[in-house]
């Protein structure tokens, strides 16, 4: 089973390995269905959804007929006016057949433009503060891509009192020294405020179109193969075991961090697989091996917004 530690301020244990829902956006009910039974059978009690994931807001929703009690249910609107994050939120609520959910998040905040119109008067977050009034959230959360989301989110939570952030977090990105430093800075100020802080894109290989991928080598060339070509993820991310391995234990060796799983369903039991037998991170020198070996490229450009 994957070990779990309080998320943040809510009062929920949470697995440190979270089901990001992106890898249901384009699936069947057969398939979503099997996927609950992974997440039972590793023991996942979070799940991180959206509005804009495709079906799987709808996918989840029959979920929580039956299992709403075994999962702390978050979602996210990407919508910035009031009234129109007001009714995404009620959209998302009659998809997941939920009477409330208990994070809801400001989706993919970093543009400078697009966090004054959320964050002002008549913004997304008025909506969200008015829901968790009338108890249709529990909790307010916000999220970002690129590697200006970790200096954002401070910006965000010098604004207002989030209860978690979520932004990617991989061994390349801390090869970032500016992008590092800022993610180390937000994680002192959320470990002050006991803020839940979310990681993306663990097991991201390098960005999209960034040239041809080598061929893994030895033991996991067969694993690798058995998944190419990844369709649910809009950059090629790590497929062998070991290397997936390699790259969530080292997510997870940051004690503060919950690591959201990949975006495709085929990846899933070997993130929640490593996840289960993370023991401690790997040292550097076996990272700065993976990077080598796999020719890996950061997914995010330096200084980019998502």
């Amino acid at each position: 089973m994957i070990d779990k530690k309080p998320f943040g301020r809510t009062g929920h244990l949470s697995t440190r390995t979270l089901f990001g829902a992106w890898a249901l956006q384009a699936a069947t009910r057969a398939e979503a269905d099997r996927t609950l039974q992974v997440l039972l059978e590793y023991g996942v009690n979070h799940i991180d959804t959206a509005a804009s994931y495709g079906n799987a807001e709808s996918l989840i929703g029959p979920w929580m007929d039956r299992r709403r009690q075994d999962f702390f249910l978050a979602t996210k609107t990407d919508e910035r006016t009031r009234e129109k994050a007001w009714d995404q939120l009620h959209l998302s609520l009659e998809r997941l057949r939920a009477d409330r959910v208990d994070l809801w998040q400001l989706h993919h905040l970093v543009d400078p433009g697009e966090w004054e119109i959320a964050m002002g008067p008549g913004g997304a977050l008025e909506a969200a503060v008015e829901a968790r009034e009338r108890g249709l959230v529990r909790f307010i959360g916000v999220t970002g891509h690129g590697t200006t989301a970790a200096a954002m989110h401070r910006r965000s939570l010098e604004r207002f009192d989030f209860d978690s952030v979520l932004l990617p977090y991989n061994y390349l990105m801390t090869e970032n020294p500016q992008y590092n430093a800022d993610f180390e800075s937000l994680v002192v100020l959320c470990q002050d405020r006991n803020v839940a802080v979310q990681t993306i894109k663990s097991i991201a290989r390098r960005a999209a179109g960034e040239g041809r991928l080598p061929s893994p080598t030895g033991a996991s060339s067969a694993s690798a193969r058995d998944i190419e070509p990844i369709p649910n993820t809009w950059y090629p991310p790590l497929t062998a075991q070991e290397d997936i391995d390699q790259a969530v234990h080292w997510v997870l060796g940051h004690q503060a961090a919950f690591l959201n799983t990949a975006g495709d369903m085929r990846l899933l039991p070997r993130v929640l697989d490593a996840a289960s037998r993370f023991h401690t991170p790997p040292p550097d020198e076996v990272m700065k091996e993976q990077v080598a070996r796999l020719q890996m490229i950061p997914v995010f450009p330096e200084s980019s917004e998502g």
